[in-house]
């Protein structure tokens, strides 16, 4: 076991008990990312999904990749309520955040008609295919971390020097 800077005791290091599995998955991921679908799209769905499971590991990963990107701050933090944020996503990324709560949610919502026509008049069939395969791999990797428990990395919110500080003369 290990702990991480979030005092969570994280349950197992699945990467090396499994590695296999983490190996198959990180194949399915790697396709979504060369798929076609837009990065930016991609990180905000992963970044709903894992808000919805409540996956901190997740959030905080996606919310760096996001940052990367130059994505604006305002955007990244109207996720959560992308529905009453006016302009600032777009039709297809609306479509999008829309089937990842549909899919996330599907015990409850059990994927309308209208939630899926939503979406398809955005992406084109293959498209939705590989939206979807993306929704579906966040909840595993939320699933996953949850629990096991693996917390976001929390950095030292201490400046780093290059150099030791002396004392002047």
């Amino acid at each position: 076991m290990q702990r991480n800077a979030t005092t969570m005791t994280q349950r197992l290091d699945y990467e090396r008990q499994s590695p296999g599995a983490m190996k198959s998955l990180g194949g399915v991921y790697h396709y979504v990312a060369t798929s076609g679908l837009a990065g930016e799209l991609i990180d905000l769905v992963y970044l709903r999904v894992s808000l919805i499971n409540g996956c901190a590991y997740c959030i905080d990963s996606h919310t760096k990749d996001l940052q990367k990107k130059n994505v604006a701050p305002q955007k990244i933090s109207l996720v959560p309520v992308w529905h009453e944020a006016g302009t600032i996503f777009s039709s297809r990324e609306k479509a999008a955040l829309r089937w990842a709560e549909t899919l996330t949610r599907v015990l409850e919502t059990h994927a309308p008609d209208d939630d899926y026509q939503a979406v398809a008049a955005e992406f084109t069939e293959k498209e939705l295919v590989d939206l979807t395969v993306a929704i579906g791999l966040m909840n595993i990797f939320n699933r996953i971390a949850i629990g096991f428990k693996r917390g976001p990395q929390i950095q030292s919110q201490q400046p780093q020097t290059s150099a030791p500080l002396t004392e002047v003369a």
